[in-house]
């Protein structure tokens, strides 16, 4: 699934380039180029379709994105990491982001770019006469990217325009007005229930890696829970819960590219370390790896300014201990942090390490900050840093839900229907009894909370879940000292909690409009 991804981006991208470029020629010369790629010309075969498609998840390994640019808007944004230095990729995370950010505006336009190949797939695969099956798989992939690359928009930006046609079916493409967020999300489901119907169970190895009616279901489900349906979003998540997904038994083994694509996973993006490391763009000859892992490992194994990890979480990793009276497992995998305690804990001895085998005191002696280590896969090919072959020397794929989510989520929604039940228990316990923590009797909001922090820290989650709840101001701005490395919270003002609309879209459509508080 990478190496097909990655080989055939291109030729979708050209169509997408080359029909632009035939409309702009039509209009202003009046005349045909005969050798042009358009829709009426390539969409002709089971080929077109599967180009088409990979074209569709190709934007998901832009550096723009996935590889890089989105962890700023994610995790860069939450009370966990603590950024360094003030920067267009800090200014989110301090409320300080404006109009003109490029930073924002790549992300905005490679999730769009993702939309805009998913919408030409379901307007002309159908009348592609080809294998049903494989028209109907490909079909649900295409809502799945749609509804995926909307539910990111509408959570970063929340007044998005609403796409679904082909760009080129558009009367005025630039007088398209923002969507009603009830709209957005609304299209979402509908996309989600189609992939849901549409794609497979599962694929060959060969094609490991793309949706399925799985992922469809989980990420519905989580659809369902940022909107408070919880009985949808209960209702949806038990359908994951019939077997198809299992927890791995080692925790660790989620965040290494020798498990990729594994029982736990419902979608994670395909990530390669191909050599390649050009930098932008989604076609071949540009990497394709995980170029966001500077963004995370400590400093002195990365050029990048980098971040820190904010010391409430290990806090609360260390405020209970396992079964075994041992520091939950799940800290060392995620933060790099001052002890000399281990865990047993798989039959192996868990230490704070980091790139080469180091202790904590061999880098930092003297220091109690704390750094993060998910992700960075530090045994794998021997890595020394984060950029020893260069920005993509990484292909461990990044997973973007994960089966236990699923349970935490579950719980969750279990919870805010019927408070402390058993069903809510077993969900969160089976997430706690994997890496040896000790069984809650009863639980409250604030321990599905905390759960989620010490599970899925680093996982592009956790701001997202602090919006949802309405806990931005509590959380996150009136803690300024959350962001001491960078530039504190001052600049928060109702509606902050969103990002800029792009400059260079308002600029484009005058039916836009700028965010409250920018």
């Amino acid at each position: 699934m990478k190496n097909n991804i990655i080989s055939k981006s291109l030729l979708a991208a050209l169509v997408v380039l080359l029909v632009t470029s035939y409309s702009c020629r039509k209009d202003i010369l009046e005349q045909e180029n005969p050798n042009a790629v358009t829709p009426q010309s390539f969409w002709k075969s089971e080929e077109d379709a599967n180009k088409g498609i990979i074209g569709a998840y190709s934007p998901f390994t832009h550096i723009w994105y996935y590889t890089r640019f989105e962890i700023f808007l994610s995790d860069y944004r939450d009370d966990v990491v603590n950024a360094f230095a003030t920067s267009e990729r800090t200014a989110a995370g301090s409320f300080n982001g404006i109009p003109q950010s490029n930073g924002a505006f790549w992300v905005w336009s490679a999730m769009y770019q993702g939309v805009t190949r998913a919408n030409e797939v379901i307007a002309n695969v159908p009348e592609i006469e080809m294998d049903e099956t494989a028209k109907k798989n490909i079909l649900g992939e295409a809502h799945f990217i749609r509804a995926y690359n909307y539910f990111n928009l509408v959570n970063g930006w929340l007044n998005v325009p609403l796409i679904t046609d082909p760009i080129g079916s558009l009367e005025d493409p630039k007088a398209v007005p923002q969507a009603d967020p009830a709209d957005v999300w609304a299209q979402i489901e509908k996309d989600l229930i189609e992939a849901q119907k549409l794609a497979p169970e599962s694929w060959p190895a060969a094609m490991e890696g793309r949706v399925t009616s799985g992922a469809a279901t989980g990420v519905l489900g989580k659809v369902y829970l940022y909107q408070k349906k919880y009985a949808e979003a209960k209702a949806e998540f038990a359908k994951v819960m019939d077997g198809s997904y299992e927890l791995m038994e080692n925790y660790a083994d989620n965040f290494t590219e020798a498990s990729e694509n594994n029982k736990e996973s419902l979608f994670e993006v395909q990530l390669v370390n191909d050599g390649n490391t050009g930098w932008g763009g989604d076609d071949p000859g540009k990497g394709k790896g995980a170029a966001f892992h500077p963004d995370i490992a400590p400093r002195g194994f990365t050029g990048q300014d980098g971040m820190r990890i904010n010391n409430w979480v290990l806090d609360l990793f260390l405020d209970e201990k396992t079964v075994n009276d041992e520091i939950d497992p799940r800290a060392f995998t995620t933060l790099f942090f001052d002890t000399d305690e281990t865990t047993i804990y798989k039959g192996d001895t868990l230490a704070s390490k980091t790139y080469g085998d180091k202790s904590y005191q061999d880098v930092f002696e003297g220091s109690d900050l704390v750094w993060g280590n998910k992700w960075l896969d530090i045994t794998f090919d021997d890595k020394t840093g984060s950029q020893d072959n260069g920005w993509h020397q990484s292909g461990n794929n990044l997973r973007l839900l994960r089966y236990s989510d699923v349970l935490l989520m579950f719980a969750e929604a279990e919870f805010m229907l019927n408070g402390s039940t058993a069903t809510a228990l077993d969900a969160i316990n089976e997430v706690r009894a994997r890496v040896d923590m000790p069984a809650l009797t009863s639980i409250t909001m604030q321990d599905i909370e905390d759960e989620r922090v010490k599970e899925l820290s680093l996982e592009r989650t956790r701001y997202f879940d602090i919006l949802r709840w309405g806990k931005v101001e509590e959380y996150i701005v009136n803690k300024p000292e959350l962001k001491s490395e960078s530039a504190g919270t001052s600049s928060y003002r109702p509606g902050r909690e969103y990002i800029a609309i792009p400059q260079n879209e308002i600029d484009a459509n005058p039916v836009f409009k700028q965010n409250p508080g920018y």
